[in-house]
């Protein structure tokens, strides 16, 4: 079960919200954009988590707002006619840019090997990927689990948390991190099995 499954709870408590910044002329594009350069921004803050650790707790709390814009823009765009090819575009490419945004700075974190944080980008832009060309390929967009977005953005949310609070990388948190890699992988094969199972080829 993947967390995407309780999206539509947490929707429908951010829809009041969403229904007032329409009415103020607020549009998917501009949230989406700003959720995107909010995380370029938060992980840049977050790779001077080196120099003091507390920077990584910037991570969660954004992740948490990010979940939040990424609602937001969904709802103004299907909810109150602002689709768009366009958005279409920023939302998908937002989405992968934020990702690798936010795992970077695990790079500066002690104790994580390099290797395994570049193949957790490299691995969740394939997730995405593998999501993306269900519609290519005469299927849906999949966001098929076991470690979509959301559950990514609550592990990443959860180490980030670790750091921040100052407690040590042990063996065990780094075979953690190559599982959640692991499981990423089979996200994409199963995206990749339920696409073609659902478009008959």
């Amino acid at each position: 079960m993947s967390l995407y499954t309780l999206k539509p709870k947490f929707q429908n408590l951010l829809r009041p919200l969403t229904r007032s910044l329409a009415e103020r002329g607020v549009t998917a594009n501009q949230v989406t954009l700003f959720a995107a350069a909010g995380s370029l921004a938060v992980g840049a803050l977050a790779s001077l988590g080196f120099i003091a650790r507390g920077f990584f707790l910037l991570i969660p709390i954004w992740l948490f707002l990010r979940m939040a814009l990424n609602a937001i823009d969904g709802m103004l765009a299907r909810e109150h006619g602002q689709k768009s090819t366009t958005g279409a575009y920023l939302n998908e490419l937002g989405d992968i840019v934020s990702d690798v945004a936010l795992v970077l700075p695990f790079l500066v974190a002690p104790g994580f090997p390099p290797p395994d944080i570049w193949l957790f980008a490299l691995v969740a832009i394939v997730v995405e990927c593998a999501g993306l060309i269900g519609p290519l390929a005469g299927a849906s967009r999949r966001y098929d689990g076991p470690f979509g977005k959301s559950d990514r953005a609550l592990a990443l949310g959860a180490f980030a948390l670790w750091l921040g609070v100052g407690l040590p990388v042990g063996v065990i948190a780094v075979w953690v991190w190559r599982l959640l890699i692991v499981l990423s992988l089979l996200t994409a094969v199963r995206r990749a099995q339920a696409g073609i199972a659902e478009a008959g080829g």
